[in-house]
């Protein structure tokens, strides 16, 4: 009988990514789901955000939203994972690594999912990843 590689064994997924950057999307979908949650939630009269009076304004923020969603939730995966290595740091006195380091100046210079992921593997890489 032959044996079965990855990806016939099924463990790979539809869309290909690395698992660990499968991870990363799915607490970035997560973290945008509480996003949304939140921003539905019941706010008093006077802190609810204005709705655009021109019909001009409102066509141009129909796309905004939700590269606004996207971004706000890879900078908050973002910064839960600073924290934890900031904590792992302060724990264990390591300085962080030069390219952990310029991993993350590309991240908040032109943030993306792949430079989430590339940030997220030096955290897996030390252990670091709880999701």
């Amino acid at each position: 009988m032959p044996k079965k590689t990855p990806a016939q064994s099924g463990s790979t997924s539809s869309n290909g990514l690395h698992p660990l950057a499968e991870r990363v999307q799915a607490r970035v979908a997560e973290v945008g789901l509480a996003l949304d949650q939140r921003a539905r939630a019941s706010r008093p009269r006077g802190k609810r955000p204005r709705q655009p009076r021109t019909d001009q304004a409102q066509g141009s923020a129909s796309q905004t939203p939700l590269h606004a969603r996207e971004a706000s939730s890879l900078r908050r995966v973002f910064n839960e994972l600073a924290i934890t290595h900031r904590q792992f740091r302060l724990r264990s006195g390591q300085h962080a690594s030069p390219a952990l380091r310029d991993a993350a100046r590309a991240f908040k210079e032109a943030p993306s999912f792949p430079s989430l992921v590339v940030v997220a593997a030096f955290l897996e890489e030390d252990g670091l990843l709880e999701w």
